[in-house]
């Protein structure tokens, strides 16, 4: 069994991408946990402490940007990286995202290898940070 890379948190209320991403991070050494919303994401984070979130944005309960916004400006989650991952592609939510302070946003359908270098680069610097 190799180093663990890192604690990744997954957040999507969508099984089947969960499952996708969850597996093809911890093919890639990633100690990996779940969330099914925004919601679930906050009472689970400080229990898990990642370094890296991915953050669906349309989820039932609470959405990926308010989840986004709350976890920036709790003192106690606000190092955490987050990966906004999300079919809303347009220039706006993009800013909005970025104004959030989100570390990167892909748009679904995403590759997977993209998504697991992004997590990687994020991962390391937060090791080396």
């Amino acid at each position: 069994m190799g180093e663990v890379l890192g604690k990744v948190l997954v957040v999507d209320d969508d099984e089947v991408i969960r499952q996708l991403i969850a597996v093809n991070l911890n093919l890639e050494g990633f100690e990996v946990t779940t969330a099914t919303d925004g919601q679930d994401c906050l009472d689970r984070v400080l229990e898990v402490m990642p370094d890296v979130i991915t953050l669906d944005v349309m989820m039932p309960c609470l959405d990926g940007w308010t989840t986004a916004e709350k976890l920036r400006t709790d003192a106690a989650t606000s190092h955490i990286k987050v990966v906004l991952i999300t079919a809303r592609a347009q220039d706006d939510d993009r800013a909005r995202g970025l104004g959030i302070g989100v570390d990167a946003y892909l748009t679904k359908p995403f590759d997977p290898a993209e998504l697991i270098q992004v997590v990687r680069d994020l991962a390391e610097g937060v090791q080396r940070g």
